[in-house]
């Protein structure tokens, strides 16, 4: 039989040990809710920017041994985050995007010690301004009404030339067009500082559109930085289209696609034949003096003219207009026997030209004229074939109007179209 005492001292044990078991793993869950605790991540990390550094240059971002990196923003004044990429390690992060120049970045860094230890640091640089800046003048100019016809493209003329591929492409994604309804547009390089942008087929009627070249600080190429932002709203009216026939000697007029008015005309006579093709009001002028010696006919010739002109709508910068032609309307209708313009009654010109507006289409048909050039006397942009057009864009691409999310349409300032 087992001795009493030790049969006790055994229920002595057991009951120690079971009293002490839950107070063991009670010690252990303490342990593990406290967790990591904070610290101040500055001492972990090291930022390669110090003082003004070299926009064109990648920065980092390093842990110290033992160390490693679980966040890094690096954003400008406004906010805008700069791409980055975290080494797998987790050692090393650095930029991807471009930096701007002369512009003040906060990095913003978390950071892990290996030891439990986890915290955060806000470090700052600055870009150097750039030697050379990019700026971009665009058009149309929409300081009056802002009203357009549908033939109307949009330019871009550079401060500086930009001729290589890359930094064109820099160019074209720093221009941005926006437009409600969305259209597939594209830019053309029309030379080095020169581009033009238009859809595939016109505008549609009533559409609303934002011009914006926003590289302001960006890279363009070595030692050429995006410059101040410039930018333009208007809007799209009517889609009026006029269609001079030479051969019949009749201009017509449609509205969205309904005649309005046949209008007889007299074109350029032989040696002075009007230019086939399609072309886009550029201006109108109620009064302008024409005179022979500006498109290279000498004074005092058989063929010289010096007159005072009324109701002139221009389509080329040369000096094709269609206006008012009193002298010649026992020939309108019949025959041709202008110098290249096309000239009507007064009262008929006067109606064209409350009727049209600029960015209107005017194309001329069965003349015995070369085509309208596509740029240098105006804008010949719409004879030029769609898929060749894209060809002469830098990114090789048509690209879609739409409107960001969230942002408004470009419509406010516009008066009603009438």
């Amino acid at each position: 039989m087992a001795d009493r005492r030790t049969i006790a001292g055994i229920g002595s044990i057991s009951l120690a040990l079971a009293v002490l078991a839950p107070l063991a793993a009670c010690s252990s869950g303490r342990d593990e809710a406290a967790g990591p605790h904070r610290i101040d991540a500055g001492p972990l990390v090291h930022l390669s920017a110090e003082g003004k550094v070299d926009p064109s240059k990648p920065v980092t971002v390093t842990a110290v041994a033992g160390s490693r990196l679980t966040d890094v923003t690096v954003v400008d004044p406004d906010g805008r985050v700069v791409a980055g990429k975290l080494a797998d390690d987790q050692h090393s992060w650095q930029t991807t995007g471009r930096l701007r120049a002369n512009t003040a970045y906060a990095v913003r860094i978390s950071a892990d010690d290996g030891r439990n230890g986890r915290g955060d640091t806000t470090q700052n640089f600055s870009t150097l301004a750039a030697q050379r800046l990019l700026t971009a003048k665009l058009g149309p100019d929409s300081s009056g009404s802002g009203v357009y016809g549908v033939g109307q493209p949009l330019t871009a003329q550079l401060s500086e030339a930009v001729k290589d591929p890359q930094a064109r492409q820099e160019v074209e994604r720093a221009l941005t067009v926006t437009s409600q309804p969305a259209v597939t547009g594209a830019w053309y390089w029309v030379d080095d500082k020169n581009l033009h942008f238009r859809p595939e087929d016109y505008w549609p009627t009533g559409t609303t559109v934002s011009l914006a070249f926003d590289g302001t600080g960006s890279r363009i190429s070595d030692g050429l930085y995006g410059g101040d932002r410039s930018a333009l709203k208007l809007r799209i009216g009517a889609r009026v289209e006029s269609v001079i026939d030479a051969a019949a000697h009749e201009l017509t007029l449609k509205r969205d696609g309904v005649t309005v008015r046949t209008i007889p005309v007299t074109t350029g006579k032989p040696g002075f034949d009007t230019r086939n093709g399609i072309k886009v009001v550029l201006g109108q002028e109620r009064s302008v003096r024409m005179s022979g010696e500006t498109i290279g006919i000498a004074a005092g010739s058989s063929e010289s003219y010096d007159l005072d002109v009324k109701w002139a709508t221009r389509v080329t910068w040369s000096g094709e207009y269609v206006h008012a032609a009193p002298w010649s309307v026992g020939s309108q209708g019949y025959e041709n026997v202008s110098h290249g313009c096309t000239g009507m009654s007064t009262d008929n010109a006067e109606w064209f030209y409350d009727n049209t507006r600029v960015g209107d289409l005017v194309t001329v048909v069965n003349s015995r004229g070369a085509t309208m050039e596509p740029f240098g006397n105006g804008f010949g942009d719409w004879n030029i074939d769609w898929t060749d057009w894209v060809k002469h864009s830098a990114l090789g691409q048509p690209l879609s109007t739409t409107v960001p999310p969230g942002q408004a349409p470009a419509a406010g300032m516009m008066r009603p179209e009438v």
